[in-house]
């Protein structure tokens, strides 16, 4: 519908001021050529808003321009209320109360569009707390979050998963990710994106330099790319076999990394499982006797000395 997209258009720019073409495009599901015709019908209107021609071109809403939110349509203030941070990660930026005020206004407007519907808001909550092992919490994300606001460089004292102690290093901060209960921050390392896990990042510094991004690169693109990098990335692949009782267990647990799953018998599946590393195996070590790994060779290797280990630890 060409109202719809015309105000969701409006949104995007208010957001972010200068998008290009392409990429209003890509979020609006539809093509370039539509993007520039929507442009010249805002502008017919006397929206503020123009297309600027060029390499470094894109399409741009004047600054000071605001959309009045009682434009929203009631489904659309409905979905907002399911959108964001949930109030535990809300909390951590320390914009818990901004968020009940802004839920408040919005509830003030009744989403119902039929008498007989309930708002998907009051069927529906969000919590990004992991099942069984709650994300430690993570001490100075509001202060971060306040530190990457002037768009400065930053100097980190981060540990490596695989190292012992941290280390210093210059980054071109984009922002934070907030995924799987976890909060990460995304930026650059000599013009090659990162992801730094805030509960390895010891202590940062802000330093005078205006951070230094890839050009068309965003936030949102970047942590895109390195989520899908961390799932398709090469490592070892772990072949099992898994008593069927504990395979819905194993899918809550493993997630992405069950790559795979085959019927044996009555009571056994076999599976597959990938890693990043063969240290990583020892995850499985959880489902005891329920779980045999069948190769590679350094994996049942890894398991065998961990198993001695905790035997050795209980004897006597």
């Amino acid at each position: 519908m060409k109202s719809q997209r015309l105000l969701s258009m409006m949104l995007l720019l208010q957001t972010r001021h200068h998008m290009t073409a392409l990429e209003l495009a890509e979020e609006l599901g539809v093509s370039v050529r539509t993007v520039l015709r929507d442009v010249t019908a805002l502008a017919d209107a006397d929206v503020p808003v123009f297309a600027e021609r060029g390499r470094y071109g894109g399409v741009v809403l004047l600054p000071g321009s605001q959309l009045d939110v009682s434009k929203l349509s009631p489904t659309e203030v409905d979905a907002l209320k399911l959108l964001g941070l949930d109030p535990g990660q809300a909390r951590q930026l320390g914009i818990d109360s901004l968020t009940r005020s802004a839920q408040r206004k919005l509830a003030s407007r009744r989403p119902l569009t039929r008498q007989s519907e309930l708002p998907l808001s009051e069927l529906i909550t969000v919590d990004n707390t992991p099942w069984f092992s709650p994300a430690p919490s993570v001490a100075g994300v509001a202060e971060l979050a306040r530190d990457l606001q002037p768009g400065r460089r930053l100097r980190i004292h981060y540990r490596r998963s695989a190292e012992q102690g941290a280390s210093w290093h210059t980054v071109d901060p984009y922002g934070l990710l907030a995924k799987g209960g976890r909060w990460y921050l995304v930026a650059d390392v000599g013009g090659v994106p990162r992801l730094f896990s805030l509960q390895r990042l010891k202590r940062w510094q802000v330093l005078p330099e205006v951070r230094r991004l890839r050009a068309d690169a965003t936030l949102a693109s970047v942590s895109r790319d390195l989520s899908a990098a961390v799932e398709n990335r090469d490592g070892i692949t772990i072949t099992a076999t898994l008593s069927k009782n504990r395979l819905a267990l194993a899918r809550r647990i493993l997630g992405s990394r069950l790559t795979g799953t085959r019927p044996l018998d009555a009571e056994q599946v076999e599976i597959t499982v990938v890693y990043d590393q063969v240290e990583s195996v020892r995850q499985l070590l959880q489902f005891g006797a329920h779980l045999h790994i069948t190769g590679p060779p350094e994996a049942r290797a890894v398991i065998r000395d961990a198993a001695a280990a905790i035997t050795a630890l209980y004897q006597g």
